[in-house]
């Protein structure tokens, strides 16, 4: 027996009409700029009152080490200004982004985001640096307050301007990786505490004070580095720039690197 198909008015229209090409993909760095802004948008109403209190919780540490530490030019009132700030970026960078993409991951968001015609990279990127773009205020409110409680030099804390993108990016990537490779969103909120803590007890006390092994794993957070290039600027006897510079480089890479996994976790995610 011989079927024969003929076609009928109605359905070509809808085939013609599912056949139609798609909106070309927007550019990298014009689709960046988009989410960004959305981004800042949205966290300017919801992250302020948790911006609030990550700036309190660095400076209420600083004043309760201010009864242990002595206020100067030394190792431990360097490192306790120079970590209270890099944890403000910690606290919004893994806290608040592994949060924010364990959340959308668990909703269903990432299929709006997955709809739209932007590049995987543009939305970690946008987000990773709107999130990162809070930690201002607070970081430079929290290393004013310390240098006036230690009695150490305002002078070079210009270099906040380059710690807080460069530390910010490469914690930023780690929160969203965790968000986006995390089976549960519970679990991705519980990884991003563990770095925050991390980043808090490895990052406050000076080095020298640490085992051995501790100090290795201390040298694993990317947090340690900006911790170290702001510590260094403290020293009154003159700032080593190489080592700063260097310090900072590992930061770079390591924001790099972060973000690379992220976009790839961000992909891998949007398109199950």
């Amino acid at each position: 027996m011989t079927v024969i198909l003929r076609p009928v008015p109605g359905r070509i229209a809808v085939a013609e009409a599912a056949a139609a090409p798609l909106a070309p993909r927007a550019r990298l760095w014009p689709a960046f700029g988009a989410v960004y802004r959305a981004q800042l948008s949205r966290a300017r109403v919801a992250r302020i009152p948790l911006l609030f209190v990550a700036t309190f919780q660095s400076v209420g540490i600083m004043v309760m080490l201010r009864g242990v530490v002595h206020a100067g030019d030394g190792e431990a009132a360097r490192a306790v200004v120079a970590g209270s700030s890099v944890l403000v970026v910690a606290f919004v960078a893994l806290n608040l982004l592994a949060q924010y993409f364990g959340q959308l991951r668990a909703s269903g968001g990432l299929d709006t985001y997955a709809t739209l015609p932007v590049p995987p990279a543009a939305v970690v990127l946008g987000a990773a640096a709107a999130y990162a773009s809070f930690t201002v205020p607070g970081t430079l409110v929290t290393a004013v307050t310390g240098c006036v409680l230690f009695h150490l030099t305002f002078v070079n804390l210009w270099v906040l301007l380059v710690v807080i993108p460069l530390a910010g990016a490469a914690l930023s990537g780690l929160g969203a990786a965790m968000g986006l490779l995390a089976p549960r969103q519970e679990i991705a909120t519980l990884l991003g505490q563990l770095g925050m803590s991390a980043a808090l007890l490895l990052g406050v006390l000076p080095a020298s004070h640490m085992p051995a092994p501790i100090s290795w794993v201390r040298d694993l957070l990317p947090s340690t580095y900006g911790v170290e290039a702001l510590a260094r600027t403290f020293d009154g006897g003159g700032t080593h720039w190489a080592a700063v510079g260097a310090d900072l480089s590992v930061c770079a890479a390591v924001g790099v690197v972060s973000l690379a996994v992220a976009t790839w976790a961000y992909r891998r995610a949007a398109c199950r």
